[in-house]
């Protein structure tokens, strides 16, 4: 009894002395002025998704073609689209659909990834072979080609089936990361001590293998949701993605290319895909540096 104590006692000591606290991570994080800023920024975005009527009271779908593509004016900065809608409550409703997909469609990913790495790196035989050839299969494909056709082949695009179509076809290259981590964390003593002592697979995997293999998916995660808002965007403007009359920024971009001659219709849709882009990827930096004590500076 005491040996098995003394196994459990060295294997805790040293699954504390690689992870960081949820405390000790928040705190290494709210410490960057960088990531502080860009937090604010992506919760606000997410407030406007969430609750637009907190930004703006103007119906996005009202429209007066008597003004339409004229620039500001008191009561609505952004001027007015081609059919004389606001054009700021339309960049303010356009931001559901690209933080849905793209948070959804992380986190999905992320779960989906993570899953399969871990049980591709911890089993190596048969299971790490059928989820590799998957993947390599999935691989093959040519990407955002690949997106096109399949989502050309949908009569009915909606939010929820954009996310399913870029969550089968985008796990991959995240569990690979997993997978790659999980074959060096599987082999550490705290992992064979759990071993020795009759540990189920299942225990050893959610206590000591994920928490200490995630830390590079988790930041390829967040850097890759900012991708994800530009991908949403990409689609709806080749036409294979929502369609309408839903608004999104995709769409808006869409519109803007037929009127080079009223240069604000693009920009702003620009600017809120590019600040909220940016901001996820420097906090997937921040995650990454405060997960990764080598990274640390």
């Amino acid at each position: 009894m005491s040996e098995t104590q003394q196994v459990f006692g060295a294997e805790s000591q040293d699954l504390e002395g690689g992870t960081l606290s949820n405390r000790e991570l928040l705190r290494a994080l709210l410490r960057k002025p960088q990531f502080d800023i860009c937090l604010l920024l992506v919760l606000t975005f997410f407030l406007m998704a969430a609750v637009p009527k907190v930004f703006t009271r103007t119906d996005p779908r009202f429209c007066e073609l008597g003004k339409s593509q004229q620039g500001h004016q008191p009561g609505h900065p952004f001027g007015f689209d081609i059919q004389g809608c606001d054009y700021f409550a339309n960049v303010i409703y356009g931001a559901r659909p690209s933080v849905l997909v793209s948070l959804v469609a992380g986190v999905g990913g992320f779960l989906v990834a993570g899953l399969l790495g871990l049980l591709a790196g911890y089993f190596p035989g048969k299971v790490d072979t059928v989820i590799s050839r998957v993947a390599d299969v999935l691989f093959a494909l040519p990407g955002l080609i690949a997106l096109i056709v399949i989502l050309n082949s949908v009569p009915n695009r909606s939010i929820w089936i954009i996310v399913a179509i870029i969550m089968v076809t985008g796990w991959p290259q995240g569990m690979r990361v997993m997978r790659s981590t999980v074959f060096s964390v599987r082999n550490r003593e705290y992992v064979l001590a759990a071993r020795s002592i009759g540990v189920s697979p299942v225990r050893i995997l959610r206590k000591h293998v994920f928490p200490n293999a995630m830390a590079p998916l988790l930041a390829m995660t967040t850097l890759g949701i900012g991708g994800l808002i530009g991908l949403e965007a990409v689609l709806t403007f080749l036409g294979v993605g929502l369609q309408p009359p839903s608004i999104s920024w995709g769409s808006q971009f869409g519109v803007a290319t037929s009127y080079r001659e009223t240069p604000h219709l693009f920009l702003w849709p620009a600017l809120f895909i590019s600040t909220m882009t940016i901001s996820f990827m420097i906090i997937g930096d921040s995650i990454r540096d405060a997960l990764d004590p080598k990274l640390l500076r």
